[in-house]
């Protein structure tokens, strides 16, 4: 499956503009969602290749909504890799075991995302 269609998931604005002109500039589609809530929208309105999911958020959290996600058998196939400031081993054991494909620490460098995006492609 070639990854081309990105849910960014992210409580910042600054993130979701920085990782969405990263992104587009390497010629994916981006949608983004600023909370659990939307991001579940944006779910229902079209399926994504990859979702790149913030773990801190208000309201239900990135770990939480990973969980819900990958539970979900209409999105199961999605991989999710996380995408926070959260860099403790302990916190990317934690995502890993929510369902995540892969973790990436913030500030997010640009070769290190495509790599991890390549991998699951």
């Amino acid at each position: 499956m070639s990854i081309h269609n990105i849910l960014l998931v992210d409580d910042s604005k600054t993130e979701l503009h920085a990782l969405s002109e990263m992104l587009v500039k390497r010629g994916f589609e981006v949608r983004t969602a600023e909370n659990a809530e939307e991001a579940m929208k944006r779910l229902a309105e079209a399926k994504p290749d990859l979702i790149l999911m913030d773990v801190v958020m208000p309201g239900q959290n990135g770990f939480q909504l990973t969980r819900a996600i990958t539970r979900d058998e209409r999105y199961a196939g999605v991989p999710i890799i996380m995408c926070t400031s959260k860099g403790q081993e302990t916190d990317k054991v934690w995502g890993m075991r929510q369902g995540a494909s892969d973790y990436v620490v913030k500030p997010v460098k640009a070769d290190e995302l495509m790599a991890k995006i390549k991998a699951l492609g």
